[in-house]
């Protein structure tokens, strides 16, 4: 490998965590977040105590409702106002209609939250979300969607990172709700880790860094195994596709592997993550414009390595196995070239179609690994295709699947846990175009259904039998436009709900 200079090392920028707490009152907090709902009677406030609401219409002689919409609120979902209250801030955050629950909360939360956390300037605050959660459930949808909601991008910075939010307080009386507040936290820490990897600057993440991070998310957990394969590792291993990609850099590529195996499991759930810290396109070099985003390439990685994390902390009875499929995408004279030929792991040659397709190969290896430890469901998870952002968006990520089985028991997890999927086939017309006459099969082939081309060439890589779902992020993973309900900007942790969702469903 060729040297690198690189200045003094810099820790990897992470987000702080607010403290979670659920009470039967808001009393402390600087700012309460309340909804805003269209119900028979009107628009009216969800949540705060009564005499509350009594005491602030006194002093504004007018329904708080209708000092909201005075204020630009309204009862569309995630709309916010801000009012003066008590010596503090209100939030009123539009719900929609009354009676809303599940991912209507999620995002309200989130959005209370993000409004509440833009009031700090400098000072960490108390925030309590006061929205009429009234069971157990309610309380961890509201948690998720809060905690989620005072995410911001960590800064690199000389200076201390001071939280917005240091403390969420969920007010409710139901019974049974620390238990769940505890799920909310453990999820929400997976996100953010998530979402601090894929914000991380491509300097300070690279594949060797990106590693250490996971054995440190990982350390002292009960039932965790971390292995991490070095490039000489990976040589001796016979991973071709993830040294193809990572050959063109100077910082070395990895596999980690991280196994979750509880004792007295009995299914076993693995996942596959695209990791490419870096993607300049290789020598199909991207435009300026169509690099800059790229740190973002890792986001399937960094879902799967944040989701096993979870699963351990919430001690589901599931063995799950993650692989972060790791490398840099760079163009040198150590670089793979279109028209070079890839010995996979397992001996499978594949034919380069083009160096900007550079994620299935890297997954090709793990998933062709992962299928050694003969799982009962697989998924592989990727910003892979623009392709399937020109099709859904940049909101919804497309699954495609071995079959009914495996992409009902996908998009049931992904209904639950509230994050967006649409699924797509995969056509024997778009298997004919990885037709290769110098290899096995080739990598890509045309621009015409090219996020199905790209799940029909990672099929070629699982064992027949497996139930196997591909899941193409490449939309939703990253948020370049500006943050909605709980959704920042850039990393948005997509897929690690779905994922731990999937995990407790299969769990005995």
């Amino acid at each position: 490998m060729r040297g690198i200079l690189v200045a003094k090392s810099t820790e990897l920028p992470i987000r702080p965590r607010p403290d979670l707490k659920v009470s039967r009152n808001a009393n402390g907090a600087d700012v309460v977040i309340a909804g805003l709902v269209e119900s028979s009677q009107g628009r009216v406030v969800q949540g705060l105590a009564p005499r509350a609401v009594k005491e602030a219409e006194e002093t504004f002689g007018a329904s708080l409702a209708e000092v909201a919409i005075r204020a630009g609120g309204s009862t569309e979902l995630g709309s916010t106002a801000v009012l003066p209250w008590s010596g503090n801030s209100l939030v009123l955050v539009g719900c929609g209609a009354e009676g809303f629950d599940g991912e209507a909360l999620r995002k309200a939360a989130g959005a209370g939250a993000r409004a509440a956390a833009a009031l700090s300037h400098g000072t960490s605050l108390k925030v309590a979300v006061d929205m009429g959660t009234g069971s157990a459930e309610q309380v961890r949808i509201a948690a998720e969607g809060a905690l989620l909601g005072c995410y911001k991008v960590p800064v690199v910075t000389a200076n201390p990172d001071v939280p917005e939010v240091s403390t969420v307080t969920i007010v409710s009386n139901a019974r049974g709700a620390k238990p769940e507040l505890d799920k909310a936290r453990i999820l929400a820490d997976a996100v953010y880790t998530a979402r601090d990897w894929v914000d991380a600057p491509a300097n300070l993440l690279y594949p060797k860094t990106f590693a250490a991070s996971v054995q440190s998310w990982c350390k002292d957990l009960k039932d965790v195994n971390v292995e991490v394969l070095d490039e000489k590792a990976l040589v001796r291993g016979g991973f071709g596709g993830i040294l193809a990609v990572g050959g063109g850099s100077a910082r070395s590529p990895r596999l980690v592997r991280v196994e979750y195996a509880p004792e007295g499991a009995t299914t076993t759930l693995a996942l596959v993550g695209k990791g490419i810290t870096f993607d300049s396109g290789g020598l199909d070099i991207k435009t300026a414009a169509g690099m800059y985003t790229m740190k973002c390439d890792m986001g399937g990685a960094a879902a799967v390595l944040a989701t096993v994390g979870a699963v351990a902390r919430l001690g589901l009875n599931v063995r799950v196995i993650a692989y972060g499929c790791m490398a840099e995408n760079m163009p040198s004279g150590s670089a793979w070239r279109p028209s070079d030929v890839v010995t996979m792991y397992g001996g499978k040659t594949v034919e380069n179609g083009n160096s900007d397709a550079e994620g299935r190969i890297v997954m090709a290896d793990g998933l062709a690994r992962a299928c050694e430890d003969e799982p009962d469901y697989l998924v592989d998870i990727s910003t892979l295709t623009g392709a399937c952002m020109v099709a859904l968006g940049n909101h919804t990520a497309g699954v495609m699947t071995s079959g009914a089985q495996a992409a009902d028991t996908l998009l049931d997890a992904s209904e639950a846990a509230g994050e967006d999927f649409w699924e797509l086939p995969i056509t024997d017309e778009v298997r004919e175009h990885l037709h290769s006459d110098v290899a096995d099969v080739k990598s890509s082939g045309g621009r015409e259904g090219g996020a199905m081309l790209a799940a029909a060439f990672l099929q070629s890589f699982v064992t027949p039998g497996i139930d196997w779902a591909h899941l193409d992020i490449a939309g939703p993973a990253y948020n370049n436009a500006t943050p909605h309900d709980y959704t920042p900007i850039q990393g948005t942790g997509f897929g690690v709900r779905t994922l731990v969702q999937l995990a407790a469903n299969l769990a005995d």
